[in-house]
């Protein structure tokens, strides 16, 4: 299968044979499905906590919150040309001088432009752009106020002016304040001292793209000082790339693999499960993970941020408990009502089945048994009522050894062809929008390798175009998917208003991105 060219290549890559020849199998054999047994709802795998329980939870993490070595990661490498497609569409197909706005949204089922122009003044980066769309174009205050709209979108995305939808989402003007406009980057530097820093201190770890990494630094160097000074908070902000032994090969619709037109493998990143690699180089006690564009203004954000403290009170109640059970089962000193105990603690808590013939086992096998399904990480996993939003959601599922676990399964893991599993998916009720507190560390302090705990069978396979050339992709167990299967996992509803994404410009006019 492979030239000395081609094993010179994937060796330079950091990557086996071995590990390519069972990419192009797994492609070649198609998806495993998830096997869903029962989507997870309130009081079946979601804990609900009210008003006094989730202070007392808020209460646990801010007494503790300065024994902790505390990270915020997160995923930042996404390019912003996504936000903007409906804009790109109207570059190439609106002519002011043969139809009006109005024309073009009828012709197009275009549902977009106009909530985007009616509400452009509210857009953080109305000011600069009109500013750079006049030093253009010197007549500007003449065009027609149709010209004028094509000219201020083609300021905002052409190369040779602002050039927005190659920047990373995390660079954009998200919000608005009176002393000006401030990137989402610099919204999750100021949030983290809401949650995520001890003793005056955040740490912020960032994944982003090489090409757009000088960018960061650039944008870091600007803000650091004033919001050291503004928050009284030191910022140790690091980054960090998908490795290039984490991408994979892509083969053909005739199961050949796809080569570049030197003849090279092509290798291609490998979704957001590749991430895991990054997350495993951390060495912190408790590291919560949030996607770049889930930001909100800071004034809406103190009040969300009891949320994030929610999910770190249950982790660290639930992470005391088990250090202290497994520390028991170190010394000897668990008697059979203790076993019984933890393994309670087990279902109850953690969300393990436990096994049919467990009572039928010995104290030996027993101990072993409960000490493998404690000495796990452990993440608590924010849920929402699903109200139609794309995401994964909270599902029980049996996997091929016959055990059932508490996941996060995407769309794509589902086979919705199968009336059983149809059924299932449309009982749930919740989904999860990338909210998570990670405990990564053992009884002992040491850092697991969390690259022992991924399923890999929750790969996906998609079907993209390479050069007009339709390919069969394979992207990683997503990372809060199947790269955490084997994780003990908790999950806690929390309101919908904690999950706000940008997934098109025009999500920044929702009030929850406007300061007024």
């Amino acid at each position: 299968m492979f030239s000395d060219k081609d094993i010179q290549h994937i060796e330079n890559k950091g990557i086996t044979i071995a590990q390519v020849t069972a990419q192009v199998e797994r492609i070649k054999n198609g998806m495993s499905y998830s096997n869903l047994v029962a989507a997870a709802n309130i009081g079946n795998g979601i804990e609900r906590y009210n008003e006094i329980e989730i202070q007392d939870f808020v209460n646990l993490y801010e007494t503790k919150q300065n024994n902790f070595d505390i990270v915020k990661f997160v995923p930042a490498s996404g390019a912003a040309t996504r936000m903007f497609k409906f804009l790109f569409q109207f570059l190439n197909h609106f002519n002011p001088k043969k139809e009006t706005i109005d024309n073009y949204a009828k012709r197009q089922n275009d549902t977009l432009i106009k909530p985007f122009i009616s509400g452009l003044e509210r857009f953080p980066f109305y000011n600069a752009v009109l500013l750079e769309a006049k030093t253009i174009h010197p007549n500007f205050e003449n065009l027609s106020e149709d010209e004028a709209y094509l000219e201020f979108v083609k300021t905002m995305l052409s190369k040779e002016a602002l050039n927005y939808s190659f920047l990373p989402k995390g660079l954009l003007p998200f919000h608005k304040y009176k002393d000006g406009a401030v990137t989402a980057f610099y919204e999750h530097l100021l949030e983290s001292t809401l949650y995520a820093s001890s003793n005056n201190k955040a740490k912020l770890h960032f994944t982003v793209s090489e090409n757009h990494h000088e960018y960061f630094n650039s944008e870091l160097t600007k803000i650091k000082a004033q919001l050291e000074q503004r928050t009284e908070t030191n910022f140790d902000v690091s980054f960090s790339y998908q490795k290039a032994e984490t991408e994979t090969v892509a083969l053909t619709n005739q199961n050949d693999i796809y080569r570049s037109e030197d003849d090279s493998i092509l290798f291609r990143p490998a979704g957001h499960g590749a991430l895991l690699e990054n997350l495993n180089d951390l060495n912190s006690d408790l590291i919560f993970i949030k996607n770049i564009d889930n930001i909100v203004v800071f004034n809406k954000n103190k009040k969300l941020s009891n949320y994030k403290k929610l999910i770190a009170g249950v982790l660290i109640q639930a992470q005391e408990q088990a250090f202290s059970f497994l520390h028991k089962l170190d010394n000897d000193s668990a008697s059979e009502s203790d076993m019984l105990t933890i393994a309670m603690f087990l279902s109850e808590k953690m969300n393990v089945s436990i096994l049919d013939d467990f009572d039928d086992l010995t104290p030996e096998k027993k101990k072993q048994y409960l000490k493998e399904k404690l000495n796990r990480p452990i993440r608590v996993c924010g849920m929402v009522k699903n109200e139609g939003e794309p995401g994964g959601g909270p599902f029980w599922v049996k996997d091929e050894h016959g055990e059932t676990s508490l996941q996060i399964v995407e769309f794509a893991q589902i086979n919705i062809e199968d009336t059983a599993q149809a059924e299932i998916v449309k009982n749930a009720t919740h989904f999860n929008p990338t909210d998570l507190v990670c405990g990564t560390k053992n009884y002992k302090g040491e850092k697991f390798n969390l690259l022992n705990f991924v399923d890999p069978n929750a790969a996906f396979i998609t079907m993209k175009t390479q050069n007009g050339v339709g390919i069969k992709a394979l992207e990683l167990p997503g990372l809060w998917n199947g790269s955490m299967a084997y994780w003990n996992s908790i999950f806690v509803e929390i309101p919908v208003t904690t999950f706000n994404p940008v997934k098109t410009v025009n999500d920044l006019l929702k009030p929850e991105h406007q300061t007024q």
